[in-house]
């Protein structure tokens, strides 16, 4: 069997794909594969499926959704139910199954180890594989809760990230002027996301349209400033100065992810932005 959160939450078991309808039911099922092989307190799984307004006799109806899930989620042949009773709450033990999150952690990792060695084909095929397993917004409609908010904005990030990286990768092999199209869409997409900027500047500017390139940080400076009321970071800045002095060594760092980056994401979670 196989758990699928990367898009809308649904099981496959074989050829067979289910989604469950009920939205409680749901909601217990992606917050226990949240913290798959974890115990979630009985008092966390009521936040997460009631928020701040469960029912009079909200423990039985727990019970109820746990056994309903148990149901769904057997396998004829099979005895034990992945659904385990962990005082003081619940796990769901992964076992012998698969779950999209680890495929996608697993290639991301590598993606990211080889191109840090500079085997850009291959970093480039490991986080193109990672990104494609994503089918659409996760856990949409299921992220009101603390666990699921928290986890939401770290997978979203793992998401960008690899998708920098995979960019960055693709720059080295000399694949700029097909990366315009795609990083324009980026940057419409996620207006505050500074690396993306910087990366598409790279490419105009490997297009040898340096003047679009210029004009790249002159619209991300406005939205920056006009969203959060603040400058590029420097990084941006930098890169700015690069195109305007054909600094190419510059330009090559630039193409590259960095830390240094604001994005939405650590805006909305309230991290503190490192420039």
């Amino acid at each position: 069997m196989r758990y699928e959160i990367l898009g809308p939450l649904r099981v496959v078991d074989g050829a067979e794909i289910s989604s469950i309808r009920a939205h409680k039911i749901r909601l217990l099922l992606a917050t226990l594969l949240m913290r798959v092989d974890r115990e979630v307190s009985v008092n966390q799984l009521i936040t997460e499926i009631w928020g701040g307004n469960p029912p009079r006799r909200v423990i039985s109806s727990l019970h109820v959704y746990v056994s309903q899930l148990r149901k769904f989620l057997n396998r004829s042949g099979v005895a034990e139910s992945p659904i385990v009773t962990q005082p003081p709450g619940y796990s769901l033990r992964l076992g012998d199954d698969e779950f999209d999150l680890h495929e996608f952690e697993g290639l991301s990792r590598s993606g990211r180890a080889l191109a840090q060695d500079g085997r850009h084909t291959e970093a480039a095929t490991a986080l193109e594989s990672a990104l494609r397993l994503w089918r659409g917004p996760a856990l949409s409609g299921m992220r009101d809760g603390p666990i699921a908010g928290g986890f939401v904005v770290w997978l979203e990030e793992s998401r960008l990230e690899s998708t920098e990286i995979l960019v960055a990768s693709r720059l080295a092999l000399g694949q700029h002027r097909r990366l315009v199209p795609y990083l324009y869409a980026l940057v419409a997409e996620h207006p505050l996301r500074e690396a993306f900027y910087r990366q598409l500047m790279v490419a105009l500017y490997r297009s040898e349209c340096q003047a679009e390139a210029l004009k790249v940080f002159q619209s991300a400076r406005r939205a920056i400033k006009e969203q959060l009321g603040l400058e590029p970071c420097r990084a941006l800045q930098h890169t700015h100065l690069a195109v305007l002095a054909a600094d190419d060594e510059q330009l090559d760092r630039a193409a590259a992810p960095t830390s240094r980056d604001r994005s939405a994401n650590a805006v909305a979670a309230g991290r503190p932005s490192p420039c």
